[in-house]
């Protein structure tokens, strides 16, 4: 038996106590105080306060493994995680194999068990011909169907609209989720064409955003929306990257939601100046006025969760332009500490950022036992301590096998004290080493 104290933020409230766990699961929580939060008040204690939150759910990752690994694998981008305050994530199928039949959803989730030190779940990808693995399927082994409907990486794109409308049909009969890339690839390829003929194949990496621009995003968006209400399938529109997706999803919440990635929350085009490639990732960044209307929407309710698309890349992949370099960044480690300091600047509540990347996840998947700290739970927990002088993000910290991230230069008050995953530490600030495994297997239920 151990007891972990300090403010614990769950379920809409702060308040002081403490979280009692006996092996893998929260046996008791006790209550020391209603409603208590020093940094809401204004308070700067000499003492710096510790803040217990349900651990982070990353319901989109790119772990790389099988194929891939040169970029990185699961255990080390599941140690990154874990540095993160990250004890569940949901790994993409754009692997090599791609994970689109039963037997390569098998063998990943395999590796997983070897090598994962976090609760680890992967979803099956739809592809054109692949109907029949989507309906034989284990729906209690996947949070949902992955489905290209842009081009992005590992040629797993859906265009054909009959093969659209049987993978919808499919997944609303199974009740299972679709998470949809939604950018369409005919404006993409017409938009490319007409940048390469004004300025060839050494574009520079910011006409990226003009390639795969807002129009390229809201076409497919609307059209992955058309299917959904067809259908009545549940259609998680991932990383939505413009204020003109957030509007017509929130016309359509019965069956849509929107997913918001850290990346297109904290940088825009002038990033680019900065950051060149390192930003560059499908769909584009976009504008000043999107990253302003998707922090707004952190708020009052339009983004549903928040996820990263963590896909790492070696620094000499994302060297040249938009033709040239890789598209993809990793996040997984900072998604937290970007999140409370966006709380900080006053765009959400330390409880939003919990309600955004734990509790929501666990609600929309059919988590089983997880997502919230509540007696008789798994004990998935992560304690984050607001430092009384702010620290500078390095690469040096970095976990990922790619050693760099788009994070590093800027400045944090947060800092991830431990990482607690069914009752094992995995992590510990200290020395940035991580240490112990304590992966299991997410069991999910897919209500009618």
């Amino acid at each position: 038996m151990r007891s972990i104290s300090g403010n614990i933020v769950n379920e809409g409230r702060i308040f002081s106590g403490s979280i009692k766990i006996d092996g893998d699961t929260i046996v008791d929580i006790i209550t020391t105080d209603s409603q208590h939060d020093p940094s809401a008040q204004g308070e700067r204690p000499a003492e710096e306060p510790i803040y217990i939150l349900p651990g982070v759910i990353d319901e989109h990752v790119h772990f790389r493994e099988p194929g891939l690994t040169d970029k990185g694998d699961i255990l080390t981008e599941s140690r990154a995680a874990a540095a993160g305050g990250v004890t569940t994530v949901f790994d993409m199928p754009n692997t090599i194999p791609q994970t689109t039949s039963i037997t390569s959803l098998a063998e990943k989730l395999t590796l997983a068990r070897e090598k994962s030190i976090i609760n680890y779940a992967a979803f099956i990808g739809a592809t054109s011909d692949n109907l029949d693995e989507l309906r034989k399927v284990n729906a209690a082994m996947i949070p949902g169907i992955k489905l290209f409907m842009g081009a992005s990486t590992g040629n797993m794109l859906v265009s054909n609209d009959k093969a659209l409308d049987n993978i919808f049909a499919l997944a609303a009969e199974r009740h299972l989720p679709i998470v949809a890339h939604c950018e369409d690839s005919q404006m993409i390829a017409a938009n490319a064409s007409r940048i390469r003929t004004a300025m060839g194949d050494d574009a520079p990496v910011e006409q990226h955003s003009v390639i795969r621009d807002e129009a390229v995003c809201l076409s497919s968006t609307r059209k992955a929306i058309a299917l959904a209400e067809r259908h009545k399938t549940r259609l998680m529109v991932a990383h939505v990257s413009t204020a003109a997706e957030l509007q017509e999803i929130a016309k359509h919440s019965t069956f849509v939601k929107a997913e918001g990635c850290v990346s297109y929350l904290t940088f825009c085009c002038q990033d680019y100046l900065r950051l060149g490639a390192l930003i560059k990732c499908n769909p584009a960044i976009k504008g000043e006025a999107d990253r302003l209307a998707l922090r707004q929407a952190l708020s009052n309710g339009r983004i549903y969760s928040i996820a990263t698309d963590h896909a790492p890349h070696l620094l000499s992949q994302k060297e040249g332009g938009a033709f040239q370099a890789a598209s993809g960044m990793p996040s997984v480690q900072f998604s937290l500490t970007m999140m409370l300091n966006m709380a900080d600047e006053g765009w959400l509540t330390l409880p939003q950022v919990a309600e955004l990347m734990s509790h929501n996840p666990a609600r929309y998947f059919g988590i089983e036992q997880r997502g919230f700290l509540r007696k008789g739970m798994k004990a998935d927990i992560t304690i984050v301590r607001r430092l009384n002088r702010p620290r500078t993000i390095t690469n040096e910290q970095v976990v990922s096998k790619c050693g760099w991230s788009p994070y590093a230069g800027m400045e944090t008050r947060w800092q991830v004290d431990q990482t607690i995953c069914n009752g094992v530490t995995v992590y510990k600030h200290s020395g940035l080493t991580v240490a112990g495994s304590a992966t299991q297997q997410i069991a999910f239920c897919h209500d009618a």
